[in-house]
């Protein structure tokens, strides 16, 4: 039977970030398990809208898993997705994640900025508490993944600090800073943190090949939880209990690397 992952951005006016979240699915296509298909939609601004998307795929399989090409949880993961869905499984938002971290800080050393340099980790914001908390870890998790200096959070809109409030307070302090921005593609917001008047500025996260990991891995859990018999029970955001929240997996990245092996495995036996 087809299996179906529903990947669910945003939505963009800006031809730009199209054209990258196109990339983006390009990627998903080209490394996606045997009898797995990859569908566009998305939450807002243009079309394919997921609701139709989730409608279409209901007529062909009821192997069906939704994940949010969004970087934190927010309002349309909470309630939008949560009504597009009817009930099928969605996967959490790609961050706070490892594997995201790393990109950023490639992204960050790629400006050329220094290791005393303050890190303003630049979100887009949102009026839900749980995407603070989201932004919050990335920007440890950016810390692990080998960013010496400070690195503090701001954001675009809805939530405090904003940017260019976090930019300055840094900038007192003696510091150069550097804008992370934790956006997905080009648009609105990274235009917000282009004018925010850091030092130094970084491109969006981008179509990177390394998301796929993270796709797959959020695709792979949300699909066992759904379909396993009674393993063990799962929270409403997607993660099993005890899992770590700053990746919505098991604390081991070995164990989970090899559990993610393991799931995606028996995915292309079932597909």
């Amino acid at each position: 039977m087809t299996a179906v992952l529903i990947a669910c951005a945003h939505g963009t006016r800006f031809e730009e970030g199209r054209v990258v979240v196109r990339e983006l699915l390009e990627v998903l296509r080209e490394t996606a398990p045997a009898g797995v298909e990859v569908h566009e939609a998305y939450v807002d601004v243009h079309g394919p809208y997921v609701t139709d998307v989730v409608a279409a795929a209901r007529e062909r399989t009821d192997d069906i898993v939704i994940v949010p090409l969004l970087l934190s949880t927010g309002y349309h993961t909470e309630v939008d997705l949560v009504e597009a869905a009817g009930g099928l499984p969605i996967a959490p938002a790609l961050g706070p994640h490892p594997v995201l971290a790393e990109i950023l800080v490639d992204r960050v050393r790629a400006t050329g900025a220094g290791a005393d340099d303050t890190v303003v980790l630049a979100a887009a914001g949102s009026t839900r508490p749980g995407a603070v908390v989201d932004v919050e870890r990335m920007a440890e998790l950016m810390t692990d993944a080998g960013i010496s200096g400070p690195v503090v959070t701001a954001y675009a809109a809805a939530s405090e600090p904003r940017i260019p409030d976090a930019v300055n307070e840094a900038r007192e302090a003696g510091r150069r800073t550097v804008a992370a921005s934790y956006v997905l593609a080009p648009g609105h917001f990274s235009r917000v943190i282009e004018k925010a008047g850091a030092d130094l500025t970084t491109a969006p996260i981008g179509a990177d090949p390394r998301l796929a990991t993270v796709v797959w891995e959020r695709w792979a859990a949300a699909r066992s939880a759904a379909t396993a018999e009674v393993a063990e029970p799962v929270e409403a955001s997607g993660r099993a209990p005890g899992a770590d929240p700053s990746t919505g997996s098991r604390p081991s990245r070995r164990r989970l690397l090899g559990t993610l092996r393991d799931l995606v495995s028996g995915a292309r036996r079932r597909a």
